[in-house]
C-alpha cells in the first residue's frame, strides 16, 4: 500500500514489456529541451535531474482574476498575497499525491482524473517530464503498472478516427498484441494528457452539450472515434473504467473541466523563495555565480517577484549570467537598475534575431504604441484586431516579446497573445517614446501619466526616465539607431520638475507616495547631475507613516547620499525592518536629526545605525527610536555609543 493505492502484482508475462516500456520513457525524459528567443541555439538540452526544481503545487484551483495577479503584481505586495492565499485553505501537494483519496473532491469508485491548471510557463510540462521520469525509475506511483503520455499539440495532427489501441501504438509500437491483457485490469494505467489549451477541439463534458448517439460513446479502447471522444471517455470513466488520468492546462481552458469527472484539483503556483534560490544554482555551473547572479535578483523587487514563474528565472539568468561569467564585461557595469537590466533582455533578443525582419525599429515603435494603450485601456491580452489595427505581423522575432494564448469562447477558438510579464509591456512602451521620430508633447504625456492616482504608469515612468540614461540606451543603439536626444533632454528637464515641485510637498500620504516615486525616477536615471542639481541641497525630507520597502530605502539610500546635510530625515512609522536599514545605514551620517520611531528595526538595524554613528563625518545630533523592539543587550550598545559621540541626544 502507499498513499491509500493497492499494489496490484503484474502478470509475470507482462514484465519484460513493463521494463522495456520504462526504459523507453526513461531515456525519452531524462534530458530538459529548453527553447528561448535569447539565445542563437534555438533549443539547449540538460539534463532532467540536474535542472529540475520542485514547484509549489496547491490543492485547488484559483479564481480567474487571481491567477491574472501573477501577471499584474509586484514586489511585497505580491509576497504577501501569494502567503495570503496559500494560507487560506490551500494546501500544498506533492506529485506523487496528485491521486491520493485525501485531496479528493468527488469519490469514484471507476478511478480518478486529476486536473492541473498553472499559467504560461510556469512549468506544466517539465512537471509532467518529471512525473513520467519518476515513475519509470521507480521513485513513485508503484501502484501504476503502465503510464501512457501524450501532448495535445501532437493529437491536433490526427485528422481521422482512431482507436486507443492505435493512438498508443503509434507512440508505443512495441506493445503490439499485449494492449489486450492491459485493458483486463485498467486500475494499473494511468493517462496524462498535456496541454488541454491547445487542443484544437473542444470537449464537452456536460451531458447536455454532447451528443450522445452509441458512435460517439467510446467505450471500448477496439473502437474508432474521434480523438476527443477517447479524451472524453477516459476523464469521465467509461473508457476503460478504473484507471486514473491527468490533464493539464492554462487557466483559459480550464472552465471545459467544469462539468468533468474530476477528483483532485490542483494548481501550480510555481516556485517559492527557496526555489527560486535552487533554479539559479542549478542553472550555473558555477556557484560563485549562482550565488552573485540570485544576490542581485533579490534585491530588486519586480525581478525577484517575476521568479515565481521558471521562464522568467530563465530570462533573467540568461541576461544577468553573462555580466558575471565574461571577462570583457566588467564586475562594475553588472545591471544596478530594472531598466539596465531590460536593455540587455532587449538586447539579446536584438542580438541574436533583428536580421530576420527588416526593420526592427519599426516593428518595437508599433509594438510599443500598443503595449501603451494596453496600459492605459488596463489590457495585457491582445488578439489578432490589435496586431492589424498596429500593422504587426507574427515572427520569430515578435514571439520574444509577445506569447501566444489559445482562448476560447462557446463557438470558436482564436488566438490571443500577451506579454510574458507586465513589465514587459511597461518597458517597450516606454522604449518607443524615444523612438517616436518627433518627441511632440511628450512632457505632457508624462505628466498626465504622473497624475494617475491608481499606479498604472509607475513602473512605465521608472523605464521612462531610465532609459534616458545612456547605460541603458547605449546597448539599445547598437540595433535601433540613435535615441532622438530632444526626447532625452525633455525627459530629463520633466524628471527635474517633478522633483522640485514634490521636495516638499510631503503633507499627504499621495504626495509623499509621489515624491518617492520620482526618487526612483532618479534611481533609474542614474544622472548624478540631475540628482545633486534637485535634491543636492534639501535640507527636510519626510516619508512619516508611508511603508518603504527595502527597495525603496535603497532608493532613499541613493538619493541622501548625494546630498550635503540633510537637518531632519522623518522616518517614524515608515515599518522599515532590518534589511531596510542595512541598505539605510552607509547615509544616515549625513543627517543632523533622525526620526525612526515604531520601525521594528530590532538589534541588527541598531547595529547598521551603529556604523553611521561611529562613521568619522557623522553629523547626528538627535535620535528618535521610540518603539524598535531592542534587547537589553542592543540599549546597552546604544548607551555607550552615547558616550561615544558628545552632545548626542537619544530618546528610546
Amino acid at each position: 500500500m502507499k498513499g491509500g493505492q493497492e499494489l496490484l502484482e503484474i502478470p509475470s508475462h507482462l514484465k519484460d514489456l513493463q521494463q522495456k516500456h520504462k526504459e523507453t520513457l526513461r531515456v525519452q525524459t531524462e534530458t530538459l529541451r529548453v527553447n528561448t528567443i535569447l539565445i542563437k541555439e534555438k533549443v539547449k538540452i540538460f539534463q532532467l535531474v540536474d535542472r529540475y526544481v520542485e514547484l509549489t503545487v496547491i490543492s485547488d484551483v484559483r479564481d480567474r482574476t487571481l491567477v491574472e495577479h501573477e501577471l499584474l503584481a509586484r514586489g511585497r505586495d505580491h509576497e504577501e498575497w501569494r502567503e495570503k492565499h496559500l494560507q487560506k485553505e490551500l494546501e500544498k501537494i506533492r506529485t506523487d499525491q496528485l491521486f491520493q483519496s485525501s485531496f479528493s473532491q468527488r469519490k469514484s469508485k471507476s478511478g480518478n482524473s486529476t486536473a492541473v491548471s498553472g499559467v504560461a510557463g510556469i512549468g506544466k510540462t517539465t512537471m509532467v517530464q518529471k512525473i513520467v521520469y519518476d515513475w519509470a525509475t521507480g521513485k513513485i506511483y508503484p501502484h501504476f503498472q503502465f503510464v501512457f503520455s501524450f501532448k495535445f499539440r501532437d493529437l491536433n495532427t490526427i485528422n481521422c478516427r482512431i482507436n486507443l489501441r492505435n493512438l498508443i501504438l503509434f507512440s508505443y509500437p512495441y506493445f503490439g498484441n499485449f494492449l489486450g491483457e492491459l485493458w483486463k485490469n485498467p486500475e494499473g494505467l494511468l493517462f496524462i494528457f498535456d496541454g488541454l489549451d491547445e487542443f484544437k477541439d473542444r470537449i464537452y463534458f456536460a451531458d447536455n452539450r454532447r451528443n450522445t448517439e452509441p458512435q460517439f460513446m467510446c467505450t471500448d479502447p477496439e473502437f474508432r472515434c474521434e480523438v476527443s471522444d477517447i479524451v472524453y471517455s477516459l476523464i469521465q470513466h467509461k473508457l476503460l473504467p478504473g484507471c486514473s488520468v491527468l490533464v493539464t492546462s492554462r487557466p483559459t481552458a480550464l472552465h471545459l473541466l467544469e462539468k468533468a469527472e474530476i477528483s483532485v484539483w490542483a494548481e501550480i503556483l510555481g516556485f517559492a523563495g527557496d526555489e527560486r534560490k535552487e533554479y539559479f544554482s542549478k542553472f550555473f555551473e558555477d556557484q560563485t555565480v549562482a550565488v552573485a547572479v540570485f544576490k542581485h535578483v533579490e534585491e530588486n523587487e519586480i525581478l525577484y517577484t517575476m521568479c515565481y514563474n521558471p521562464s522568467y528565472c530563465w530570462i533573467l539568468a540568461l541576461s544577468l549570467g553573462p555580466f558575471f561569467t565574461q571577462r570583457d564585461r566588467k564586475q562594475q557595469q553588472v545591471p544596478k537598475t530594472i531598466t539596465q537590466l531590460y536593455s540587455y533582455y532587449i538586447y539579446n533578443i536584438l542580438k541574436n534575431h533583428s536580421r530576420e525582419i527588416e526593420n526592427p525599429r519599426d516593428v518595437l515603435l508599433k509594438l510599443g504604441e500598443m503595449a501603451y494603450t494596453g496600459i492605459s485601456k488596463k489590457k495585457i491580452v491582445f488578439g489578432n484586431a490589435d496586431l492589424i489595427e498596429y500593422n504587426l505581423q507574427p515572427s520569430q522575432f515578435l514571439s520574444g516579446f509577445l506569447m501566444e494564448l489559445l482562448e476560447r469562447d462557446d463557438s470558436a477558438q482564436s488566438v490571443v497573445y500577451t506579454f510574458p510579464h507586465l513589465t514587459i509591456q511597461e518597458f517597450v512602451a516606454a522604449l518607443t517614446q524615444f523612438l517616436t521620430p518627433d518627441p511632440g508633447e511628450i512632457g505632457k504625456l508624462l505628466s498626465e501619466a504622473h497624475s494617475e492616482e491608481d499606479g498604472r504608469f509607475e513602473i512605465f515612468l521608472r523605464f521612462v526616465a531610465g532609459l534616458s540614461s545612456p547605460q541603458s540606451s547605449r546597448p539599445l543603439e547598437e540595433f535601433l539607431g540613435p535615441f532622438l536626444h530632444q526626447t532625452t533632454c525633455r525627459v530629463i528637464d520633466w524628471v527635474k520638475e517633478k522633483v522640485e515641485g514634490l521636495i516638499g510637498n510631503t503633507e499627504t500620504e499621495t504626495g509623499k507616495r509621489k515624491l518617492l516615486n520620482t526618487f526612483h525616477y532618479l534611481f533609474e536615471s542614474q544622472n548624478k547631475a540631475l540628482a545633486q542639481n534637485t535634491v543636492g541641497s534639501v535640507e527636510t525630507l519626510s516619508f512619516r507613516e508611508l511603508g518603504l520597502t527595502p527597495i525603496d530605502c535603497a532608493v532613499l539610500s541613493h538619493v541622501i547620499g548625494l546630498c550635503d546635510t540633510i537637518k531632519q530625515l522623518d522616518l517614524q512609522q515608515c515599518y522599515i525592518q532590518c534589511e531596510g536599514f542595512q541598505r539605510l545605514g552607509l547615509v544616515l551620517h549625513k543627517c543632523q536629526e533622525l526620526r525612526l520611531d515604531h520601525n521594528y528595526m530590532g538589534d541588527s538595524g541598531l547595529k547598521a545605525l551603529s556604523g553611521a554613528l561611529r562613521n568619522p563625518g557623522c553629523k547626528i545630533q538627535a535620535l528618535r527610536l521610540e518603539g524598535n523592539q531592542f534587547s537589553p543587550n542592543g540599549e546597552t550598545q546604544l548607551e555607550l555609543l552615547q558616550g561615544v559621540r558628545s552632545g548626542l541626544t537619544v530618546k528610546m
